[in-house]
Parts: structure tokens; C-alpha cells; sequence
């Protein structure tokens, strides 16, 4: 089932002036509902633009956007609503906060969304654990936090708002090794329990191939690939045309395969990649 789609979405910027220029150009994509969808593309293909305006920051240009089939801007006055369904994960969120304590902050999205305070309280305790934030943290100052944690703080209060689609942008940047990978665990187990939609825009081939069904290839403001992920980095010298790094385990089985190894070439992680040779060597091809 398709939750959220665009339809010849087109965003101008500076429109009317010699400055025009279009950030995103004729998309039309579907997100089927409870996938994970990892969105790449090198700078200035458009994946920022695009996101913005699934949950109605931007308005588009040209096009539509859709979700559960209906158009996000029919009515205007109720785009608000529309932004407690879609939430949205900006990069570097943890430089929004701004209340005293991590735990108000977390509420504020579901106080403005007028829950009663018992449900806000629920909320609270409940993002915090799909986040990872540990409960002793919730009366503290969110500036007194580290970097991982104002992270997971800044996710939490979006998760709280309870949204049909989570988009998350960059979400593991400027976190160390460890920081990144128990960041993406967790949005991996927060999407396996929630089973709601999950957009994660990324730089790192790896991480959108660790944790995505499905991988949109934005490039020059079109919607070059959109196919589940084996799909995608299977067809790894294209993605390189694009001036995109595939995985560094899905380059080292392409340069074998260009060496005349009878091999896959669509393998992106370390366990494909260690399935793959048992394979070869069972078969006695690495002879």
C-alpha cells in the first residue's frame, strides 16, 4: 500500500527571475507503507528539497504531493496537521533544542498537538525508549547532554508526535563509529516495533544499505533509481557515473566479477559478502 507519493513534483527557486533554477524536477515516487526507504544522491541532486516537501515545508512549485492519497495542500489552513502525521528529523537536530529539561522537550510536539497531559506523560517515557535515551536523562538539562544523547534527545520528540512517516535526515552525522551504528540499531528496532514508515536521507552508502528495503537515487533533481537495494547497488558503475561511493564490501565484488570471478555483484554487506564466498568456495569456482 502506498502511504506517501509525489506527482510531477516540480520546486523552483527565485522563480520570475534570472536566478530561477529547479531544485527537484518532474518526481513522481511512492513510499509504500511500513518500509524503510534510504534516500542518496550527491550534493545538490535535490534529496533536501524533496524532503521538505513531503511534510509541507515546501510548497511545491509544479506537481503534488500525496499522502494516503490525498493531496497534502487541498487545504492549506491544515497543513499543520499534516506535520504531526510526516515528522521531520532535520540534520544536526540536537541544535533545536531548547527547553529546560530533555523530558519538556520531548513533549512540546505532542503538548501543541493538544494531548491530554497523561498521554504527553506516555509519550514521553516511550520515545525515549525507541530512541535509546535512557530514563535518567529526562530531568536534565538537554544542554548538559552529550552529543550522542541531545541526538536521541532532538529523535525522541519527533517519534513522540507518533507519525505515520518518520523522515530523518543525516541522522548519524557527526557521530563517531560507535555513536552511528547504536544510533541506526535503534532506528531499526524502533521501526520493527512501531511498523510504521521510516525516510532516511544519507551520505554513507553503508548505512542506507545496512538498514533500507528500498533505495531512492536522487541525481540532478530527478528520480534516477528507486528499486529495493539490492537493485540499486547492483548496478554499482552507475551510481558511480553519478559521482556516488557505493559500499566499500559492494566495490571490492565488482572488481572480482571485472577479474572473471563467477560472482554476485549486488552485495552490500559484510554478511552477503561472507555468504557469497562460502558459496564460490563450496562450488570449488575459487580454484
Amino acid at each position: 500500500m502506498v502511504i506517501l507519493e509525489t506527482k510531477h513534483l516540480t520546486h523552483t527557486y527565485s522563480v520570475g527571475t534570472p536566478f530561477a533554477r529547479d531544485a527537484i524536477n518532474d518526481v513522481s515516487i511512492s513510499v509504500h507503507q511500513g518500509e524503510i526507504l534510504g534516500i542518496i544522491g550527491h550534493t545538490g541532486s535535490g534529496k533536501s528539497t524533496l524532503i521538505q516537501h513531503l511534510n509541507g515545508l515546501f510548497r511545491p512549485t509544479l506537481g503534488q504531493v500525496l499522502l494516503k492519497g490525498k493531496d497534502i495542500w487541498a487545504d492549506p489552513k491544515a497543513i499543520r496537521n499534516i506535520r504531526f502525521q510526516v515528522g521531520m528529523v532535520f540534520q544536526y537536530p540536537e541544535y533545536q533544542l531548547f527547553e529546560e529539561t530533555v523530558s519538556k522537550d520531548i513533549s512540546f510536539g505532542p503538548r501543541n498537538m493538544g494531548l491530554p497531559e497523561d498521554e504527553i506523560e506516555e509519550r514521553i517515557h516511550t520515545a525515549a525508549r525507541f530512541a535509546g535515551l535512557k530514563e535518567e536523562l529526562l530531568d536534565k538539562s538537554p544542554f548538559d547532554l552529550s552529543g550522542g544523547e541531545k541526538r536521541r534527545a532532538a529523535i525522541a520528540g519527533v517519534i513522540a508526535m507518533d507519525p505515520e512517516v518518520l523522515i530523518l535526515d543525516e541522522p548519524a552525522a557527526g557521530l563517531d563509529p560507535k555513536g552511528r551504528d547504536d544510533l541506526l540499531e535503534q532506528i531499526g528496532l524502533y521501526h520493527e516495533e512501531r511498523k510504521n514508515t521510516v525516510l532516511m536521507v544519507s551520505h554513507s552508502m553503508e548505512d542506507t544499505a545496512r538498514i533500507s528495503d528500498r533505495v531512492l537515487v536522487m541525481n540532478q533533481g530527478r528520480a534516477a533509481m528507486l528499486a529495493p537495494t539490492a537493485e540499486v547497488f547492483g548496478r554499482g558503475a552507475e551510481l558511480q557515473q553519478m559521482g556516488l561511493q557505493v559500499p566499500q564490501v559492494t566495490r571490492v565484488f565488482m572488481e572480482l566479477r571485472r577479474m572473471g570471478y563467477p560472482i554476485r555483484d549486488d552485495i552490500y554487506t559484510l554478511e552477503q559478502a561472507q555468504a557469497e564466498f562460502l558459496r564460490v568456495l563450496k562450488g570449488g569456482a575459487a580454484k
